[in-house]
């Protein structure tokens, strides 16, 4: 790429984080320290101002680069990412939105201990929600490293890892300064850039077509150098049984696994009422909806417009399509169109990755200081008698310990996040988020319709769902062809997969329920009838919810 589409990109990408710190510093000049501050936002969001922020929190690198990727190298099987992702939020709205916020106050684990016993169940919810996060922190990370690798014409792998590190260490900035307030207002601007950064490409799209959706899915077919197979179902998963049930994986990862994710869960928690969390879906819904119907025409376009094989030639995995389709809708390289097109969507790009992983990692830190640390310390000892001023002081002390930890972690979670992104540069991002959605799916939500909806449902049966679906999920994963065995695994030169499919969705996610169901039937435990009636009514009427 020229030194213009560099230099503007990163002028325009420089402009967006210096109104997001701006942002941030603004914030936290008002901070309180409070937990409930620093998780939530003190619970002032309007619906309409959540909604915007779901969908920015949602629609991650994932998204905007690795679906329309996909789509340009796969056609018609790639747009199972964009129906899947879309579909999930039925779930989402259906039977766990307002549930969740009626009857939790942080985390998903607030969910399930209001009727169980506190400490075996935030430690194996915890640790669930920060393996989950990890893995979506990855692809936000191989993201960014895509965007500079093209920026920089894929010449220099140590600029490629200081971007990663960069953008890393603004996650960190962003939650440790601002909390869930500044991270909200950054999904809040990173929501309107994307839409209105999607909408005009859509539109260039279409005027390029002049307006004809037939003449674009023809002529995507014929660049493609598949033909018809382009528009047909098969030629990423039609090669055998193997890859149909792999099909099947996926589908059923991107469907259930929303559901689980602990960034979109703590979401919920930043409205006012269980009313005002529905609504936030209502509006997340209709911006999701119509963003995933606009890459299905980018990730077309760009298999029309630029080719497949230009694609795949920048980037195997096809992360690289949209800032390509960018540039020649622009006029091409060295053309001050496609110089000024190219940057924005690089800029906006960018801005997509930051502000999701700032939510990712204010929920791991969120489920570390707030299930781990707290369950894991010695309990407090009961002071004698005192004044009132006393007894307000200890948990107030106890809240703040608790945000300084989080903080902490923030920082820790984001090296981890770091040293993985560097080492699967070159996995697509929406292939990676599909794992991280299989593993919500397997451990995070089983655990979570259990302990809404199941009567009977044990403390027992609730860390044997945790772990019956993490540790499979997981250990699937490691032994699949992702990790090795194939030129685009993790480590192409060894093979010791034996597990064929690459999204373990289909058997973790069966596990996680039969597990959740065996610990509790073969438990000596008893259900706590009362405490299930009072989480019942609370969960359905909101009665005590915070």
């Amino acid at each position: 790429m020229s030194g213009d589409h560099q230099t503007l990109a990163l002028l325009l990408f420089s402009a967006f984080v210096a109104v997001t710190l701006g942002i941030t510093t603004w914030v936290s000049r008002d901070r309180h320290g409070s937990a409930e501050e620093f998780y939530t936002g003190g619970r002032l969001f309007s619906p309409m101002e959540n909604g915007f922020a779901i969908a920015g929190d949602y629609m991650s690198a994932a998204s905007f680069l690795g679906i329309s990727g996909l789509i340009a190298l796969f056609g018609y099987d790639g747009m199972l990412y964009s129906v899947g992702f879309l579909v999930a939020w039925l779930v989402v709205l259906l039977l766990v939105a307002e549930l969740v916020r009626n009857c939790g106050r942080f985390t998903l684990a607030d969910v399930v201990a209001t009727r169980m016993r506190e400490r075996p169940v935030r430690i194996a919810a915890g640790t669930s929600s920060v393996a989950v996060s990890v893995l979506y922190l990855v692809a936000q990370m191989v993201g960014a490293g895509s965007l500079v690798a093209l920026l920089l014409g894929g010449t220099s792998e140590a600029a490629r890892a200081w971007t990663v590190i960069g953008v890393g260490a603004l996650m960190v900035v962003y939650v440790t300064l601002g909390g869930m307030r500044a991270t909200t207002w950054i999904q809040i601007v990173k929501a309107v850039l994307l839409m209105a950064g999607t909408v005009a490409l859509t539109v260039l799209v279409l005027l390029r077509f002049h307006g004809d959706f037939n003449a674009l899915l023809t002529t995507a077919a014929e660049r493609s150098g598949h033909g018809k197979e382009f528009l047909s179902p098969g030629l990423a998963y039609g090669g055998g049984w193997t890859a149909r049930f792999d099909f099947i994986s996926l589908g059923l990862a991107l469907v259930l696994g929303t559901a689980g994710l602990p960034h979109i869960l703590s979401r919920f928690y930043t409205v006012p009422t269980a009313r005002a969390a529905r609504r936030s879906v209502v509006w997340s819904i209709g911006l999701i909806g119509s963003f995933y119907l606009m890459t299905i025409v980018l990730g077309l376009g760009a298999a029309a417009v630029v080719g497949t094989d230009e694609v795949r030639a920048s980037s195997a995995a096809g992360n690289t399509a949209v800032p390509l389709l960018a540039l020649d809708l622009g006029g091409g390289a060295g053309s001050t169109g496609g110089t000024v097109l190219f940057a924005v969507v690089a800029a906006i790009a960018f801005a997509t990755i930051l502000a999701v992983v700032a939510g990712i990692t204010l929920a791991s830190s969120a489920s570390v200081a707030h299930d781990l640390y707290a369950s894991l310390k010695k309990p407090r000892p009961e002071s004698p008698a005192g004044s009132p001023a006393d007894s307000r002081a200890a948990p107030d002390t106890e809240a703040r310990g608790e945000v300084a930890v989080a903080r902490f972690a923030a920082a820790g979670i984001g090296a981890v996040a770091i040293a993985l992104g560097l080492l699967a540069r070159d996995l697509n991002v929406a292939f990676l988020v599909g794992l991280a959605f299989a593993v919500a799916a397997s451990a995070n939500l089983p655990v979570l319709l259990y302990s809404l909806f199941w009567r009977n449902f044990t403390t027992r049966g609730a860390v044997w769902s945790v772990y019956g679906g993490l540790v499979p999920a997981v250990l699937l994963v490691v032994f699949s062809p992702v990790v090795s065995g194939s030129p685009e695994a993790l480590f192409p030169g060894v093979d010791f997969h034996v597990f064929p499919l690459q999204n373990p969705g289909l058997v973790s996610i069966p596990l996680g329920f039969l597990a959740g169901w065996i610990g509790t039937v073969l438990g000596r435990e008893r259900a706590d009838e009362a405490k299930h009636a009072e989480s019942e009514v609370r969960s359905l009427t909101g009665a005590g919810a915070v």
